[in-house]
């Protein structure tokens, strides 16, 4: 079943996108989402409190798409990727509009990975082990 949401930001807007999530989140929480890589395990324990709390993913949509947004906005400002927008075999293989492009020209989804960590969870889908072990990243950090 595809993700795709018809409503979602574009490639372009993903970055304010996630700039208001997580304004929206910290003002209730105080939640250390700072983009930096130890922050995606604050991504992991937000996740699987939605599990626990069973939220389903319908219930859970909105949050897990700003999820993937913080998380796309993390490897940007960390790894040197840059949004854009998939193609029509890209939307088809990853179910999402948008994702990024990493230094070397690899794409990752993102928002498909949150996905992933929700419906299985566990330290398998874990988006920090998903950082470190990221092909393609800058070999610094990217401001």
């Amino acid at each position: 079943m595809s993700t795709v949401d018809r409503r979602a930001p574009r490639a372009r807007e993903m970055r304010p996108y996630a700039a208001a999530f997580v304004a929206r989140v910290t003002a209730r929480n105080r939640l250390p989402l700072d983009y930096s890589v130890a922050s995606l395990r604050i991504v992991d324990f937000l996740i699987d409190g939605l599990r626990k709390g069973g939220a389903d993913r319908e219930r859970a949509r909105e949050t897990l798409f700003g999820l993937g947004a913080y998380v796309g906005e993390v490897l940007v400002r960390r790894a040197g990727a840059v949004w854009e927008e998939f193609d029509a075999d890209q939307r088809a293989y990853f179910g999402q509009p948008v994702g990024v492009r990493m230094p070397d020209g690899r794409r990752w989804n993102p928002l498909g990975k949150v996905h992933n960590r929700f419906d299985a969870g566990g330290p398998g889908e874990s988006l920090h082990a998903f950082y470190l072990t990221l092909h393609g990243r800058a070999r610094r950090a990217v401001a």
